[in-house]
């Protein structure tokens, strides 16, 4: 994959601390607790960041690897883990050319993680590394975006998306977006502003950032997986296994190793 593309997609995380506080939930820890507590041996979150699902299933008892190739995020992690005298393997490494030199049992990779993988070189690097660490009956679990007219044709002037009031400056902030949909590619550009406002309601800073996703759809999907011997158990429409349906907003998979 292109270094340019790779280093556009790490502008939204150089900030591990904001990204923190903007992605506080963590719906996908009760089916991922689920799986693990089918398992034996070490579990591994591809694509981990701050450790957002690495760090409550480590806090179960389960023996964690996480494996990202941004520093900035793992120096996060190993910091939450460290606060929470929690024993994570944490790894730097590009996903596409994973070498743990470990077999597990369960793999998974959340946040929709996947949709950072860009070109079909990168996703078939991504699931081949899957394979190469899976043991054969294996489970791997992962969540993309559902490819909806919704969310493909968005506007492409700026459009608001959500408001949170920040943690530290308890300033408001609002965020918006900027889209554009290349469909030869299948690729959506996104450009992200976020605005800072005081108690007076002024705007006091502004920072825009930069991130590509890839959108695949379920029959390509599918076929992917299959090619990877990576066998579909399940699509959901949430982490709470709701059924897939037209009008969905994520795909989560639960796939496993046929051999």
């Amino acid at each position: 994959m292109d270094n340019k593309m790779i280093l556009d997609n790490f502008e939204e995380y150089n900030d591990p601390i904001l990204y923190d506080k903007e992605n506080k939930g963590l719906d996908e820890i009760s089916l991922l607790l689920k799986w693990a507590s089918q398992t034996k041996g070490p579990i591994i979150d591809l694509a981990c960041g701050t450790g957002r699902a690495t760090i409550p299933l480590a806090s179960e008892g389960y023996s964690l690897i996480g494996v990202d190739l941004h520093r900035g995020m793992l120096e996060e992690a190993k910091k939450k883990a460290s606060n929470l005298n929690l024993q994570i393997q944490w790894v730097e490494q590009d996903c596409t050319k994973l070498n743990l030199n470990i077999k597990s049992k369960f793999i998974y990779s959340v946040g929709n993680s996947f949709q950072h993988f860009l070109t079909n070189e990168a996703q078939d690097g991504l699931l081949s590394s899957v394979n190469n660490h899976l043991d054969i009956g294996g489970i791997f679990i992962f969540e993309t975006r559902f490819p909806s007219i919704e969310e493909l044709l968005q506007p492409s002037g700026e459009e608001y998306w959500k408001s949170y009031i920040d943690s530290d400056t308890k300033n408001k902030v609002d965020v918006y977006t900027i889209s554009n949909y290349d469909s030869l590619s299948q690729l959506q550009h996104y450009i992200t502003i976020r605005r800072s406002k005081n108690q007076d309601g002024e705007v006091i800073d502004e920072k825009r950032t930069k991130i590509s996703l890839r959108y695949v759809f379920p029959k390509e999907m599918e076929r992917l997986l299959l090619a990877h011997k990576l066998e579909v158990l399940n699509i959901y429409s949430d982490w709470n296994e709701s059924p897939i349906k037209n009008d969905s907003y994520q795909m989560i998979y639960t796939c496993k190793k046929v051999e």
